[in-house]
């Protein structure tokens, strides 16, 4: 227990994400949208992926795709979040990146 209690209080250092493409589909106006956006943002600052945010209202075919489940949240082409992100599982994402 005490091992584990010391790996989470060690200092990480940011695993080197820049190959990482993360894509938010997202719709103008949309609070969620921005909620997200503003989760991503630091750790984009952080691990340096490349971050971009689609309107899915410029597609016929992506707001058949989405609809009402934006923000959509994909890495590297893979839809990872629909609606919200869920930190913990963003986080355990990224460790397990930064392991490999």
């Amino acid at each position: 227990m005490i091992a584990a209690l010391a790996r989470l209080l060690r200092p990480r250092t940011a695993a080197n994400l820049s190959h990482w493409k993360v894509t938010v589909y997202t719709r103008e106006g949309c609070g969620c949208c921005l909620t997200a956006m503003g989760v991503l943002e630091p750790l984009r600052a952080r691990h340096g992926f490349a971050l971009e945010t689609v309107d899915i209202d410029t597609s016929p075919d992506l707001t058949a795709r989405y609809g009402l489940e934006v923000p959509v949240v994909a890495i590297d082409g893979k839809v990872r979040f629909k609606g919200k992100i869920i930190p913990e599982l963003l986080d355990r994402l990224i460790e397990a990146e930064g392991r490999s």
